[in-house]
C-alpha cells in the first residue's frame, strides 16, 4: 500500500521560512499530480499549491509569490518552500498525490497525515 509522510512543519516567526517535504512509498507505478492542502481550525480544506508530472504548477492567490512547490520524481517526493510566512498561514498542511499503483490500472488519491505549521511571534 502507498503511504505519504510529511515533515518540516513547526513554529516560525512572521516573515520566516519553512520547507515542507512529503515522500511517497509503496508499490508506486507513477504519480501524476502532487499537491499541498491546508486546513486551519474552523476553516475549509483549501488547495495551497499543486504540480503535475509535466511540471505545471499553480498556487492559491494567498500564497502566490511566497510559496514554491517542486517535486523530485526519483524520490517520489514533493516539497513546499514557504517564505514570508504570515500568521494567517497557520494550519495543518496535508500532502496529496494522484498515484497509479504498480501493475494496476487507474489513478487514486492518497493523503498524508498532516504536519502543523504555526506562524507566531
Amino acid at each position: 500500500q502507498v503511504q505519504l509522510v510529511e515533515s518540516g512543519g513547526g513554529l516560525v516567526q512572521p516573515g520566516g521560512s519553512l520547507r515542507l517535504s512529503c515522500a511517497a512509498s509503496g508499490s508506486i507505478g507513477a504519480i501524476y499530480t502532487m499537491a499541498w492542502y491546508r486546513q486551519a481550525p474552523g476553516k475549509q480544506h483549501d488547495l495551497v499549491a499543486s504540480i503535475t508530472v509535466h511540471g505545471a504548477d499553480r498556487y492559491s492567490a494567498s500564497v502566490q509569490g511566497r510559496f514554491t512547490i517542486s517535486r523530485d520524481d526519483s524520490k517520489n517526493a514533493v516539497y513546499l518552500q514557504m517564505n514570508s510566512l504570515r500568521p494567517e498561514d497557520t494550519a495543518v498542511y496535508y500532502c496529496n498525490a494522484e498515484i497509479a499503483l504498480a501493475n494496476k490500472h487507474g489513478w487514486d488519491d492518497y493523503w498524508g497525515q498532516g504536519t502543523q505549521v504555526t506562524v507566531s511571534s
